[in-house]
């Protein structure tokens, strides 16, 4: 089968790659043929929100994502959410693809940004440290900021439905940027909407369950679960496993942590660490993953010994 590397050169940019559902099924299904991971998650990025709601949307290479930043209610009232679920058909057909292509023991995971995150980018016109522009945009002019998270609620939870529709049993919402914000801000830009996207998923799927990862939340994972009404957390590399067991486990079940830098690194560090995460939070609902995302140097072997000693100690 193709390497991620020939898919992509194949499928030309980035996002060429994500809309294409025979190649973004292929780079999805290829870590559970060479690692046997228990679940998939889709191949695909939070920014083709953006993308389909009309917004211009590059990858380039060396700088990521830069977009044409949308920072005023003309620019606002550009968008164009009623054809976004369309050009996202593609996703829809991954999912089905990746789906079928399954055993019925793997999980398949759907995803979405949380509307916080997404409007980072579309605010700022590209990553950044501060999420600057967005926050001055919230602080600024609550009012209009708060039609794009509306939108982005509305739109997303549709999005995150019609995954569901097309195959996939658990959703995740990555808020990476949640820590760049004050307490009062937190819960109505990130823990509020978060809320709603739930909530609105409940009225269509009751059952599925869904994830959220408040990136860089600290204290206020405790009660993020029942604030949101998710069923899962992803935790990340900043919160000890005692902790995340005395605050986080007994609302919800947990994701996480190991630091990606430590599978890099591997031997006896990351070994022990997989022992005081597995000690601390087995007991209770937990899936063992990183505290964030694979990084590209990863080692293979070390992702083969990872899987190798979790299943040893589960």
């Amino acid at each position: 089968m193709p390497e991620y590397r020939e898919v992509r050169a194949r499928a030309g940019s980035f996002l060429d790659l994500c809309y294409s559902p025979a190649m973004a099924a292929e780079v999805t299904l290829q870590p559970i043929r060479r690692y046997g991971f228990d679940a998939a998650i889709l191949f695909s990025d939070i920014l083709v929100v953006p993308d389909a709601l009309g917004q211009k949307v590059e990858f380039r290479e060396g700088e990521g994502p830069v977009l044409e930043p949308v920072r005023e209610g003309k620019a606002l009232a550009a968008l164009r959410p009623e054809r976004a679920l369309d050009r996202l058909g593609p996703v829809f057909e991954a999912v089905n693809r990746i789906r079928g292509a399954l055993d019925e023991s793997t999980a398949l995971i759907g995803f979405c940004g949380a509307p916080w995150t997404v409007a980072t980018y579309m605010v700022g016109g590209r990553g950044s440290s501060d999420q600057a522009e967005a926050r001055l945009w919230a602080y600024r002019d609550p009012q209009e900021f708060s039609r794009l998270i509306s939108l982005l609620v509305d739109v997303s939870a549709a999005y995150l439905a019609r995954q569901v529709n097309a195959g996939a049993q658990v959703l995740q919402i990555f808020d990476s940027w949640a820590g760049s914000l004050p307490d009062g801000e937190f819960e109505r830009w990130c823990l509020k909407p978060v809320a709603a996207m739930i909530a609105r998923l409940r009225e269509i799927h009751p059952r599925i369950p869904v994830i959220a990862f408040p990136r860089g939340a600290g204290a206020r994972y405790a009660g993020y679960a029942k604030a949101t009404g998710a069923d899962g957390v992803g935790c990340d590399t900043t919160l000890t496993p005692a902790w995340i067991r005395d605050n986080v486990q007994h609302d919800a079940a947990v994701q996480g942590n190991l630091d990606p830098l430590l599978l890099v690194a591997g031997g006896t560090a990351m070994e022990r660490r997989i022992g005081e995460i597995l000690a601390a939070l087995s007991e209770g609902p937990f899936v063992f993953n990183l505290g964030h995302g694979i990084v590209p140097q990863t080692p293979p072997e070390h992702v083969a010994r990872l899987v190798e000693l979790v299943r040893q100690g589960r």
